[in-house]
């Protein structure tokens, strides 16, 4: 196994100089329109010879090429289960909805994923469960019955969110390896954080918000939703007295900035792994960079399709990996 990351990790280093730095990330900006935001990507090695210049084909092609390059060096690709296991619970609410409103939910699914989405769609259509892997099938289920007998569809949602905040908090509890625990620990508490935020907005009550939230080790849940029955001071107040306590002022501006925190931290996090050659750390550390840097020129993409300030557009900008 320290062998085959060994490899990995040297593949990693040759790859690593083709990443988008912050200044790249400024030209796109820079540049009058998304034709010449394509132009630039595919002088940097965008996309293919088959691919087209609409942009979510273009970003279809680079999520699949990251996919194809992992593959090819770590055969064991379950050891990235927690980064593929959010698209799998994203694909369920897409199938739930879909059959409740009499839609056709293929455009909608993620095809990086561990389900086949057509699968849960079938599945679901059928109504049968035992095609699906038990957890996932408790889940949709549940989820199911509920919306078609509550027409909650705010309900089906958290019972979705938390079964998958829980999926990754297990991986993250069971892993040995640290980057991986910690992007596990962050998924879940930033995602009690936002579901808290959300819930005292609306004003839910105490006991949704406490059955929606998944127990976490850097937060006391309990304490938490309790704060968020409360309000939204409540809330800052208790983060304060964690490690989340950066995250306080970004929550003031918007869910969008503290995103931005998450991901920040997550980045500067993975940024130790550029020295740890014999562990799968590094290759975690490049997979996070290639998604956050797809995820950085899908924003520039939709400014300029959008008409908006370059300004606007820097203030959500992640950091870069390199």
């Amino acid at each position: 196994m320290q062998q085959d990351y060994t490899y990995a990790v040297a593949r990693i280093r040759c790859r690593e100089s083709r990443l988008l730095s912050n200044a790249d990330l400024n030209g796109l900006l820079s540049a009058k329109d998304v034709p010449s935001v394509i132009r630039s990507l595919r002088d940097k090695g965008w996309g293919d010879s088959s691919v087209d210049d609409a942009p979510e084909a273009l970003l279809r092609a680079e999520k699949k090429k990251l996919w194809d390059f992992i593959g090819e060096i770590v055969p064991e690709r379950e050891t990235f289960d927690f980064l593929l296991v959010p698209n799998d619970y994203h694909n369920l609410k897409v199938a739930v909805k879909a059959i409740t409103r009499d839609l056709q939910p293929s455009e909608l699914f993620i095809r990086n994923c561990l389900i086949d989405p057509d699968v849960i769609d079938q599945a679901l259509r059928k109504r049968e469960y035992d095609a699906l892997p038990l957890d996932f099938a408790e889940t949709a289920k549940l989820a199911m019955t509920t919306l078609l007998e509550t027409a909650d569809g705010q309900l089906c949602d958290s019972i979705i969110d938390k079964a998958c905040m829980e999926r990754i908090g297990a991986i993250g509890k069971a892993s040995d390896n640290e980057i991986i625990r910690l992007c596990c620990e962050l998924f879940v508490a930033s995602a009690d954080i936002k579901l808290a935020v959300r819930c005292a907005k609306t004003r839910k009550s105490p006991d949704f918000i406490r059955r929606s939230m998944a127990d976490c080790e850097t937060l006391d849940v309990r304490r938490l939703a309790s704060a968020a029955a409360l309000g939204c001071d409540e809330i800052m107040s208790y983060l304060g007295e964690t490690r989340y306590k950066g995250a306080v002022e970004t929550l003031g501006v918007s869910m969008s900035a503290f995103e931005k925190w998450c991901d920040d931290t997550l980045t500067r996090a993975t940024q130790t792994q550029k020295w740890e050659p014999f562990t799968v750390g590094p290759v975690v550390a490049y997979i996070l960079a290639r998604q956050s840097e797809i995820k950085a020129v899908r924003m520039i993409l939709s400014a300029k399709t959008g008409g908006l300030s370059q300004e606007m557009i820097k203030e959500r900008l992640r950091m870069m990996y390199v």
